[in-house]
């Protein structure tokens, strides 16, 4: 196994990566998280899936975090008579309900919400962008627009509207279906595409409650409008780079990185950084110097996870996409200035009680004493755990809990290190014991090393850690 990082990597599995041996090479690569996207693939395919990455969980004694990705309401033109037509700059194009098969001088457009929100003026982006739009009339479910930038346009291409709010769920009747199964699986997170507003998040919750926790994706600039809130209500946070780009002016997007990195550590939320990090890995086998680069900042700004989209999915080099994230995060880490680095975005306005005061003291405990092998957090819902990732301590985070199934979510946060005894949780005498036997199972620390302990007394409260302690390694 390749040696540990505080930075995950999360790989999204297809049709490349869909085997037992092929999954168990990934998680050999450095894998600590397995993304399932709901926008491809059967119900009977995921549930194949899963149970593989269960079992090789049990294999190797991981605790293997599992996301379902829900694929949100695609927006998308219809079909054209030919294969694709060629837009050219200056001409009328327009776009209405007719179902009939477009040509050169109009398509369908098969979202009555589009013709509701759109004004004179707004853009319309299609294909990635590629092709763009301005609104000159909009009525009778039929929008004359006129071609800014033209191109080759084919059928079902994607529709992206920057800055404009449709009124539209971000949970559409699809993915309810594939919701409710994905809960039924016992997926660990559920990922929200398409997110808008807080509303949506809300909305969210109400369906999944606490069967999993939720990931919103930000994707649309109306979300940054919502930014903290939408932080707030989510369990975790992905800067969603794709459609971000598309949506907003691409040269904006690093900066969004960041600020959202940033927003997510202030309130303890995991954040991960996606689309397109490796992605000429997809055809060839070593990536770009910039794709390097990429990972790197992704890694020094500090982020939960780094995520490999089509490179382990379709790709031809799916492990060795995985394993060259590893040695980039493995190396970025290594580096003298990263700590200095990541808590310079440490942002103590919003530690204002006792909880945060103990995490804020034994992260820095771990972080002077030069003989702390780990800080051990034990907490029955996860949030103590948070807290501590939040701080980012130099130290590994060994998250000891109740069941597998807060390990398995824990499993995905920076640093954490997840180890399950619900036995010994439950008894607070014995506390240090549970603490020593978790380091003991992950090799870490030596004779004479300290693990720095916190949690709330009673056991198993949200809120309420209040207590700091220190135990030593005697074998």
């Amino acid at each position: 196994m390749p040696i540990d990082t505080h930075t995950k990597i999360l790989a999204t599995i297809g049709p490349s990566t869909a085997t037992r041996q092929m999954l168990e090479k990934l998680i050999k690569s450095g894998v600590d998280a397995f993304r399932f996207n709901f926008s491809h693939g059967t119900h009977e395919e995921h549930a194949e899936r899963l149970q593989i990455v269960r079992e090789l969980s049990e294999k190797y004694a991981r605790h293997l975090t599992v996301i379902a990705d829900l694929q949100g309401p695609k927006l998308r033109i219809g079909t054209f008579k030919n294969d694709k037509v060629l837009l050219k700059k200056g001409q009328k194009f327009v776009l209405d309900m007719n179902t009939e098969a477009g040509d050169e001088s109009r398509v369908c457009l098969p979202h009555k919400e589009i013709f509701a929100a759109v004004k004179i003026g707004n853009k319309l982006l299609l294909n990635d962008g590629n092709i763009e739009l301005e609104v000159l009339k909009n009525q009778n479910q039929v929008i004359e627009t006129k071609v800014l930038v033209g191109g080759y346009l084919s059928a079902h291409k994607g529709v992206n509207l920057p800055n404009v709010k449709l009124p539209i769920s971000a949970i559409t009747e699809k993915d309810k279906k594939d919701l409710q199964f994905a809960l039924d699986l016992g997926v660990d997170w559920v990922c929200l595409s398409f997110v808008q507003t807080l509303k949506d998040v809300k909305t969210a919750r109400k369906l999944i409650g606490d069967k999993a926790w939720i990931i919103s994706k930000l994707e649309k600039p109306s979300a940054i409008d919502e930014l903290d809130s939408i932080i707030k209500e989510s369990d975790g946070i992905m800067v969603a780079r794709g459609d971000l780009g598309v949506e907003c002016p691409i040269h904006t997007v690093p900066v969004l990185q960041k600020k959202i990195v940033k927003a997510c550590r202030k309130y303890g939320r995991p954040v991960i950084v996606a689309t397109q990090m490796l992605e000429s890995m997809i055809n060839n086998p070593t990536p770009t110097r910039a794709e390097v680069s990429d990972v790197a900042t992704a890694v020094f700004d500090g982020a939960d996870a780094v995520m490999l989209s089509a490179e382990t999915a379709a790709g031809s080099y799916p492990a060795e996409s995985v394993a060259m994230m590893h040695k980039i995060i493995a190396q970025a880490e290594q580096d003298e200035a990263y700590y200095s680095r990541i808590q310079m975005d440490k942002d103590l306005s919003d530690c204002d009680d006792m909880a945060d005061a103990i995490t804020y003291a034994a992260c820095e405990m771990s972080n002077f004493l030069p003989n702390v092998a780990a800080v051990a957090t034990f907490s029955a819902t996860g949030f103590t755990t948070l807290s501590m990732a939040r701080e980012r301590p130099s130290r590994p985070i060994l998250a000891i809990t109740l069941d597998k199934v807060v390990a398995r979510r824990l499993a995905l946060v920076w640093g954490v290190k997840p180890y399950v005894n619900s036995e010994l949780f439950k008894d607070f005498s014995r506390l240090e014991e549970a603490a020593l036997l978790g380091a003991k199972q992950y090799k870490i620390g030596k004779k004479g090393d300290y693990l720095v302990i916190t949690a709330g007394y009673p056991i198993g409260e949200r809120g309420m850690t209040n207590l700091i302690h220190a135990v030593q390694i005697h074998n």
